[in-house]
């Protein structure tokens, strides 16, 4: 009698000229790996704005941290996790109101960003956004402690750069997450064929935020005295370049015809209004000379 397998764990494999992400999912179900489903969604608007609250609170935590570095202000409280030896409220006067408001807007966000990865583990069908608010969580506890050192070693240089840089970073993830949690958003196959020029847009645009977040650490050194300005002013024009390089790529193979009708709108709203201001402060010549010559007979009379 002819031998029947009871199971096969062989994965069928994807059609020869199927899409890269087709062919490395089917070698990592060959190889018994787990396979992660980039095309789900999520269809929880309340969560989603609930992210975006968390990244707006993220954006005004660092401009709080920048005030405490810009009024000098990161050693007016000496100890950590206490205030003056205590977790009452100190007296806001000086700068203590920048260090410890720092704290508390800090603390603030640490407790949203842990509501939001238990949100996230409850409700998001992708494993991959959970884990993302998970590492958030990680992210903001990590950041808590270099800020500890920062004030209990009296501002060291590394750390200090290590904490202004790590703000940065989680402020991208809660950013992202504000991100995925959109309604509808699902990683889908390309939509548009894109030109082969070289750089690719993906890799540019990737390469810029690369050079950007250098110029972050490069700022974050300069104002925590770890060496000049010189550095930070040279990659600030790469900054300039890449910025004008990704716009002008953009523009020409994703947004002309979007660009050119928005443009026109514009031009024609400017020229309506133009024609609109004309009309009600300008008056036909011959009228305005009725106008004019009307006061001298009124005075003739």
């Amino acid at each position: 009698s002819a031998w029947i397998p009871r199971s096969s764990n062989i994965a069928p494999r994807a059609a020869k000229g199927a899409p890269a992400s087709e062919r490395a999912a089917g070698k990592r179900a060959a190889l018994g790996a787990p396979t992660v489903n980039m095309s789900q969604t999520s269809n929880n608007p309340w969560l989603h704005r609930y992210a975006i609250f968390v990244a707006f609170a993220t954006f005004l935590l660092i401009i709080a941290g920048a005030l405490v570095t810009s009024n000098d202000a990161g050693l007016s409280v000496p100890d950590w996790p206490t205030s003056f030896g205590s977790f009452r409220m100190p007296r806001m006067v000086g700068g203590v109101k920048f260090e410890h408001g720092h704290r508390m807007i800090a603390a603030f966000v640490g407790l949203l960003t842990v509501f939001l990865a238990a949100w996230l583990w409850v409700r998001e069908p992708r494993r991959w956004v959970r884990r993302l608010g998970g590492l958030a969580v990680l992210t903001v506890v990590a950041q808590a402690a270099l800020g500890g050192l920062t004030v209990l070693l009296y501002l060291p240089v590394p750390i200090s750069v290590g904490h202004a840089c790590l703000a940065q970073i989680f402020f991208c993830i809660a950013v992202s997450l504000a991100l995925f949690t959109r309604p509808g958003f699902r990683w889908e196959p390309a939509k548009i064929i894109e030109d082969p020029r070289s750089p690719s847009l993906r890799k540019l645009t990737a390469g810029t935020t690369a050079v950007i977040f250098s110029q972050l650490i490069l700022g974050a050194a300069f104002r925590h005295n770890g060496f000049g300005i010189l550095p930070h002013v040279i990659v600030a024009g790469l900054v300039t370049l890449g910025v004008l390089w990704v716009s002008a790529r953009v523009l020409a193979e994703v947004a002309v015809t979007t660009t050119h009708v928005a443009v026109g709108a514009l031009v024609l709203a400017a020229s309506l209004v133009v024609a609109l201001e004309a009309y009600q402060v300008l008056g036909a010549p011959a009228r305005a000379i009725q106008i004019a010559r009307a006061p001298e007979s009124a005075v003739g009379l």
